[in-house]
């Protein structure tokens, strides 16, 4: 996910990860050899844990937020995953209506809280909806000491959350991992230094943690994103489940080169949240082409 407040998706994958359009193109041979498709083995994503992220449907959302819930929940989804605000709902009225869609409001995006009082609106809002998670979905900063400040605030902030009965946790981008904040330390490694294990778990972009991957060098990329997975301290809870093209862009599921079977057959998580920031055809073909391939996929 990327919010209109912080660098472009392409300026992540270009400027930020230091590669021309030609390197995205080549950079990684190991994923695109391996099919993305259903086989595998008898492991299935249980139904009842698959979401969306509703940036995903944006575009949809704007012109009639009601008719896009509906599409999901048409689609077979549970559950969705929060952003762009309740679009002129209070946070009552929106679990109503979703209620009666049968959908779920598990989990939100959320920056972190200006101060205690919008926090403590955050929180209530989040139990209103019955959320299980709230997610800060993007940080950005060259500077040392703000990605600190960052982690301790969520600290802070995730005890709240916790004495509320909700989780908090963090998703990554590819920045995170090839961001130099000086003699090689990048925003991941304080992030997971730093963030207390105990209160935060991590919501893991997959196509972010691949694309790191491709800017760190990585032969095997989707190696990288699972080594992210398996070496961090804190609890991965979460997936955002998004393809990626050879080129580098974001692909509906089943259509790109990361094979989500080794991903998931290496580490098990709560939700399968399906995103893709630049449908490739329609929202609402992305969301359907997204949910068929978690139901059909065998790891």
């Amino acid at each position: 996910m990327c919010y209109g407040y912080g660098p472009s998706r392409r300026a992540l994958l270009a400027a930020g990860l230091g590669l021309g359009a030609a390197a995205l193109a080549t950079a990684s041979p190991a994923a695109a050899a391996t099919p993305p498709h259903h086989g595998g083995g008898r492991n299935r994503v249980p139904p009842g844990q698959i979401s969306i992220q509703l940036w995903t449907v944006r575009d949809d959302l704007a012109q009639n937020y009601d008719t896009t819930l509906g599409y999901l929940a048409a689609a077979g989804y549970p559950k969705v995953e929060l952003a762009l605000g309740y679009f002129g709902r209070t946070a009552r009225q929106l679990r109503g209506f979703l209620d009666g869609l049968g959908l779920e409001a598990s989990s939100s995006h959320d920056g972190i809280s200006p101060d205690d009082a919008a926090l403590e609106t955050k929180i209530d809002n989040a139990l209103t909806l019955g959320q299980t998670y709230m997610v800060v979905p993007y940080l950005a900063s060259t500077s040392l000491d703000e990605w600190k400040g960052w982690a301790e605030r969520m600290n802070v902030e995730a005890r709240a959350a916790r004495s509320a009965g909700l989780r908090y946790g963090y998703h990554n981008h590819a920045h995170e991992f090839t961001t130099d904040l000086g003699g090689g330390v990048t925003p991941w490694d304080v992030l997971t230094s730093e963030l207390d294990p105990r209160l935060v778990h991590l919501e893991i972009d997959i196509y972010w943690a691949v694309t790191g991957g491709v800017g760190r060098g990585a032969k095997d990329p989707v190696r990288f994103a699972i080594d992210v997975i398996r070496r961090a301290p804190q609890r991965v809870l979460q997936y955002h489940v998004k393809d990626r093209h050879l080129d580098g862009d974001m692909a509906d599921l089943g259509t790109g080169t990361i094979d989500f079977r080794r991903v998931f057959d290496a580490h098990q998580v709560k939700e399968y949240i399906v995103e893709n920031d630049t449908p490739d055809v329609t929202p609402r073909q992305t969301s359907e082409v997204g949910y068929r391939y978690l139901r059909e996929l065998r790891f």
